[in-house]
């Protein structure tokens, strides 16, 4: 999530602007259900290869009356608009660029077009299983909202939780996922720490399972990484985390964040994870 080396923007870093434990069984948790010669109940049942992966029978909604706000990083028109995405915004513990580009594989495949697909798909199954689910931008094709204003946006739906989606832009070296999550601040954000830190134990837990994708070589502990500069944490009232989905400059991990039905993976995996958080 390092802006965009090309660009003449402020520099991303590690989400400069905000950049295991699956659901309980079966079609709930993104995963068909055995074949069985048994009369099955509509839990039961496997979809048909028409549903797309992590679709949710009716007749099972396990996130019904949950409302859960999704963060794609970035957004793709932000490289038109450098005052606007410059701008300082305070984040209670320093003053921070608005927004930032993200950053991008080697061969051009932006974490903003990356983070919107996935937020996409990952709206579609949240939607199957029954909750509310609010983005904080439409498309992929504008500029912002700043860090202080998707904080907002989750604040506003009173969200039960909160996810900030992005791919991180480290050295070709480094590879796999990691979690952040916030820290106390003497500020909005610390009623909802603890809540926090168990929604991403939660969601780490179900990515790694869902995609096989290794933690971090180069951040965090366990995939666990926590942070006190984050407007997006800092401000949220809501529990809320980020997870940096891969490193888009490790030929590996960028074969992976680049394959449509990886990215689905990653929906069905994130979408456990909110799941096992939110049913515990």
């Amino acid at each position: 999530m390092r802006a965009l080396p090309a660009i003449a923007l402020a520099v991303c870093g590690l989400i400069a602007s905000g950049c295991g434990g699956t659901a309980a069984g079966g079609a709930a948790a993104g995963q068909a259900a055995p074949a069985t010669s048994v009369r099955q109940t509509p839990a039961q049942r496997v979809p048909p290869a028409s549903e797309p992966l992590g679709a949710e029978p009716a007749a099972t909604r396990p996130l019904e009356g949950k409302v859960v706000v999704i963060d794609p990083g970035h957004n793709g028109g932000n490289y038109r608009d450098p005052k606007a995405v410059n701008r300082k915004v305070n984040v209670l513990t320093q003053w921070k660029a608005c927004d930032t580009t993200g950053t991008a594989t080697n061969d051009g495949y932006s974490e903003a077009a990356f983070t919107w697909d996935v937020s996409k798909r990952l709206t579609k199954i949240l939607k199957d299983r029954g909750a509310t689910v609010k983005l904080t931008r439409k498309n992929n094709d504008g500029v912002g909202p700043c860090i202080t204003e998707r904080a907002a946006i989750g604040n506003k739906a009173k969200a039960d939780a909160a996810i900030s989606v992005h791919a991180d832009g480290s050295a070709a070296g480094n590879h796999g996922f990691h979690v952040i999550m916030p820290k106390k601040i003497d500020g909005p954000v610390d009623k909802v720490v603890g809540a926090s830190d168990r929604l991403g134990i939660a969601v780490r837990d179900a990515y790694k399972k869902g995609t096989g994708l290794a933690y971090s070589t180069y951040i965090g502990r366990k995939a666990l990484d926590y942070r006190s500069d984050l407007g997006g944490l800092n401000l949220s009232t809501v529990p809320k985390i980020f997870i940096e989905t891969g490193n888009m400059r490790n030929a590996g991990d960028a074969a992976k964040l680049k394959d449509p039905a990886f990215r689905q993976k990653i929906a069905v995996a994130l979408a456990n994870g909110l799941q096992h958080y939110l049913k515990a």
